[in-house]
Order: C-alpha cells, then sequence, then structure tokens
C-alpha cells in the first residue's frame, strides 16, 4: 500500500447469530476509543456500535493499522481473534465509503429500511468528532454518507411505512392480542428504543402502560410524556404478573429478567398469558424462559424474521437505492484520491470478487 487507505471492519447480522452478537457489544465505547488512540498508523477512526453490528471506520497511513485495529477489538472483547476474522468484513477505499452509505440509508439494516440507523451512524461520528479523531477524509466520508441516505430515503420507496423495531414489536402484540386496549404493557428501559417502543404502544391504543428504568427519574419523565405510570425497576420481578406484555431494552450487560421470576410470575397467573419482547443485545431476558408454558419470548432475530412479510415493497426499491449510492460513492471516490491510496476489500473466510450482501469485497 504506498499511501493512507480509508477502511471498514464489520461483523454484523449478516455473518454473526444473535448469541455471537452478544459478545461482540462493546461494554465501553469510551475504553475501546482509547485503545484505538494509540494504534500507530491509524490517522482517523470512528467506532459504530449497535444491537446488530460493530463497525470500525478509519485512516491507515502504512497497510497494516487496520489489522491492529482487529487486534485491539478482539483483546479488549476477549473475542478469539480466529473466530472474528471468520465473521468480520472488510472493505476498503471506495468499498468501505460504499459500505457506510448503506448502513446509513438502512440499505444494510436487519430491518430493511429503518430508521434508527441514520441517527444511530450521526451519533458515532459526533463522538469520533467531538474526541478529535476525525480529520479530512472521514469527515468527508460520513457526511456524504448522510446526504446519501437523506436522498434515497426522499426518493425512493426505501423506508415506505414506518420501519422500525418498535412498530414490528407493537404489530407482534397485537397480532397476539387483537386490540391493545385492555393488555396491560410494562417497558423496561428508557433509552431511545425503550421510549420509541412506549410510544407506538401508546398510538396503537395501549391505555395500562407502564414504565421502568435503572433512573427512576428518566422513567418518570418517559411516562409522564405518555400518561403512563412508572415501576421501580428494583420491584421489576414483583410486579411482573401485573402485566400482559413486557417489552425489554435495556443496556444492561446481563439479563434483567430470569427465567424462574417469570415461572413464579406465572404461577400467579396461569390462564393470562405472557408476551415477552426483547429488545436488547446483551439479551435482557433469559433465553430458557422460552420453555415456560403461556410465555412467549421474541428477540430481535425472531423480529426481524416477521417482518420478512413487510419486505417485499422496499425490496423492489433494493436496486435502485444501490444505483444511487454508488454513483454517489463514485464522485466521492473521485475527491478522495487526492488523499488516499487505493485500495481492495476483504470479506469473512475466502475472499471473492463482487459486492454481494454486507459488502463483500474484492479479495486484497
Amino acid at each position: 500500500m504506498s499511501g493512507p487507505a480509508l477502511f471498514a471492519i464489520s461483523a454484523n447480522h449478516h455473518n454473526a447469530p444473535l448469541e455471537v452478537r452478544e459478545r461482540l457489544v462493546l461494554s465501553s465505547e469510551g475504553a475501546i476509543r482509547s485503545d484505538l488512540a494509540g494504534v500507530a498508523g491509524l490517522s482517523e477512526f470512528a467506532v459504530l456500535s449497535t444491537c446488530n453490528r460493530v463497525e470500525f471506520y478509519g485512516v491507515d497511513l502504512d497497510g497494516t493499522a487496520a489489522d491492529r485495529v482487529q487486534a485491539a477489538y478482539c483483546a479488549r472483547q476477549r473475542f478469539d481473534p480466529a473466530e472474528f476474522q471468520r465473521i468480520r468484513v472488510r472493505l476498503a477505499g471506495r468499498e468501505a465509503a460504499l459500505h457506510l452509505f448503506e448502513v446509513a440509508s438502512g440499505l444494510d439494516s436487519q430491518l430493511l429500511g429503518e430508521n434508527e440507523i441514520f441517527g444511530q451512524v450521526k451519533e458515532a461520528y459526533a463522538v469520533a468528532q467531538a474526541s478529535g479523531t476525525t480529520g479530512a477524509v472521514l469527515n468527508r466520508v460520513f457526511q456524504k454518507a448522510f446526504q446519501a441516505a437523506k436522498h434515497v430515503r426522499t426518493h425512493t420507496g426505501i423506508s415506505s411505512g414506518t420501519v422500525s423495531v418498535a412498530n414490528v414489536a407493537v404489530d407482534l402484540a397485537a397480532n397476539i392480542f387483537g386490540s391493545l386496549a385492555d393488555a396491560r404493557v410494562l417497558v423496561l428501559g428508557t433509552g431511545e428504543i425503550g421510549e420509541g417502543t412506549a410510544k407506538a404502544f401508546k398510538s396503537r391504543g395501549a391505555a395500562d402502560l407502564a414504565v421502568a428504568g435503572r433512573r427512576p427519574e428518566k422513567a418518570a419523565e418517559v411516562a409522564s410524556g405518555l400518561g403512563a405510570g412508572t415501576v421501580l425497576f428494583d420491584d421489576r420481578h414483583r410486579r411482573l404478573a401485573d402485566f400482559d406484555i413486557v417489552v425489554c431494552s435495556t443496556a444492561a450487560p446481563e439479563a434483567v429478567l430470569t427465567a424462574s421470576a417469570i415461572a413464579a410470575a406465572m404461577r400467579k397467573r396461569p390462564a393470562r398469558p405472557l408476551l415477552a419482547i426483547d429488545l436488547a443485545l446483551p439479551r435482557d431476558v433469559e433465553a430458557s424462559a422460552a420453555d415456560l408454558e403461556n410465555v412467549y419470548l421474541y428477540n430481535l432475530d425472531d423480529l426481524a424474521k416477521i417482518a420478512q412479510a413487510n419486505r417485499a415493497a422496499r425490496e423492489e426499491e433494493i436496486a435502485r437505492c444501490r444505483a444511487i449510492l454508488s454513483e454517489r460513492a463514485d464522485g466521492l471516490w473521485e475527491h478522495l484520491q487526492r488523499y488516499l491510496a487505493p485500495a481492495s476489500a476483504e470479506g469473512p473466510g475466502p475472499a471473492v470478487r463482487g459486492r454481494g450482501p454486507e459488502g463483500q469485497g474484492a479479495a486484497p
């Protein structure tokens, strides 16, 4: 490699199942940013970490910095480097930029066309910019990614309808319970997804709604805006029997609802089913709870499968979106030639020519 090169490293839902993605989640983004700040030959970088992906975008000055980024991440996560090598995709140059365009547009999402990812990419960029880890190259790449994402969302049908985890969760609940007017709903978690899901339930007629969070003041704020009640987070197990639907979206490092607590709650309500929707990663609900009688447990991958039924209309827009994004990536790449060296890309396992899902690129 003759000069600075743009690269992206991504491990995501395409190649990593839920139980693996749990291990990929960064417990401290600040810690990994500190690690990367000391990587030799890495002149710029940004970190994107969501429920379905962990990604690193950077500028490699000497052709080896991207390898060191990968090694630093595996060391921080105590993740086997050989296993990570199998599931991650590494892209370079124009393909790295195009991948970010597709991510920001919702084209690469587990729920095709979903809207949350745009905000998550913007936040990742804002943090990197505030930390001083972006420069001329990444600033240009991210800004162009935002412009491209806005363009395809405005001029294509990729986001037709409201595509979000929250809405898929509410649709699932409505399919099971019919009218939500009489369903008692508890939302555990007051972050963006938790608050969005609570609003979605409220908009679909759920009148008996309660919110719980590890920060009582935040839970009270979210509940007040919805005309909902609150439950103390520490009382969640004791109060579980009072609810028909529980939605979990905390950032806890381990399960906040145990199978034993759910079993105890079900003994108090043997004739009434419990729908548990786990939107967290790592998961908030112990997986063995799915084996309990009258308990219906759905996680992020389950919701993605359900959402496939709504995907057909947006599928028709994929080729159109890719053509638009590809043209914009060409323009960006032409501009960046003054800063960067030509580069190649690699995907998981044997590298192949071409670009398929999750940007499997050309062999290095």
